[in-house]
């Protein structure tokens, strides 16, 4: 009886040693999700707020006692928005520059991450420090040099030039991000397909790039992102008001004579932030399952 005890008593302690570790790592986990909740609520209550204010008429937009919901929903803001004069040219414009921009900075990034990550050559060092110095500049203090220079090349007022001006904006980041990618994947691949007979371009095409596909997506969001809401190149490299892209309309509904028409510029913004929305939507999909694909090992 004394000794088919033993194990008993043995394992009650060993349950109750467990237990405060247990008990502690669930207070850390409820601590942590309350603060996630907390800062959710921070960061998405201006996104309700702009919704919220979209759909209320003028008098109870400028009204003192805020209302989190609206008395009487109205869609005239939106109506307002869309009438608003060369909306559909600057979408059009918005439409063309961000994916040509993307297209081109995919392009470009892709080929460079797989040179800069598998090639060894003389200089490679140096010029993955001058991208990191490059995107360590702000935009600002670039905007006078690319304007002159632009301004020589004929390329202002042109989508091409804004479409080139978005890509430098963004290659450097798309660069550092897709070379981390084309780090992880296993030069044994690569080896295996030598053997086989397959060239530097069949390995690209066959092996490297399609497993850099997330890389690929994440990319094309931050450089979809980053292209839709451009402002200064955008408003210092167009000199006509019909090639002005969505960014600078968004503007048009705030002005020193009339004032701003709140109901409609937050209109305005959700209709401005739809197509991102969308975007990242319809990629998400296609990102999960890249990453789901790039997790198996075999």
């Amino acid at each position: 009886m004394t000794t088919s005890a033993l194990p008993t008593r043995a394992s009650a302690s060993a349950k109750t040693a467990a237990a405060p570790p247990q008990r502690r790592r669930r207070k850390r986990h409820v601590w942590v999700n309350t603060i996630a909740i907390v800062f959710s609520i921070v960061w998405i209550f201006p996104v309700y707020w702009m919704v919220n204010t979209a759909f209320k008429p003028q008098p109870e937009v400028m009204t003192s006692t805020p209302h989190f919901l609206p008395l009487n929903p109205t869609l005239d803001n939106f109506v307002v928005a869309i009438t608003q004069t060369n909306f559909l040219i600057n979408l059009r414009n918005s439409v063309i520059v961000v994916v040509g921009a993307v297209v081109f900075a995919l392009a470009l990034s892709l080929f460079a991450a797989a040179a800069l990550s598998r090639f060894r050559f003389r200089g490679r060092r140096t010029i993955m420090v001058l991208i990191l110095a490059v995107q360590m500049l702000p935009g600002t203090a670039l905007l006078i040099p690319q304007f002159l220079i632009f301004n020589n090349l004929g390329l202002l007022g042109s989508y091409f030039g804004l479409i080139l001006a978005y890509v430098a904006a963004v290659l450097p980041f798309a660069i550092w991000t897709l070379r981390g990618f084309f780090i992880t994947i296993p030069v044994e691949l690569e080896e295996a397909a030598m053997v086989d007979g397959a060239g530097t371009w069949r390995i690209l095409r066959s092996i490297l790039f399609p497993l850099v596909v997330p890389g690929v997506i994440s990319t094309s969001i931050f450089a979809f992102i980053s292209a839709w809401n451009e402002y200064i190149l955008a408003y210092t490299f167009m000199k006509e008001q019909t090639m002005y892209t969505l960014p600078i309309w968004l503007v048009s509904f705030s002005s020193p004579t009339t004032g701003t028409d709140y109901g409609g510029q937050m209109a305005a913004s959700v209709l401005f932030a739809l197509p991102v929305v969308i975007f990242f939507l319809i990629i998400q999909r296609h990102l999960v399952a890249g990453m789901s694909a790039g997790a198996v090992k075999g």
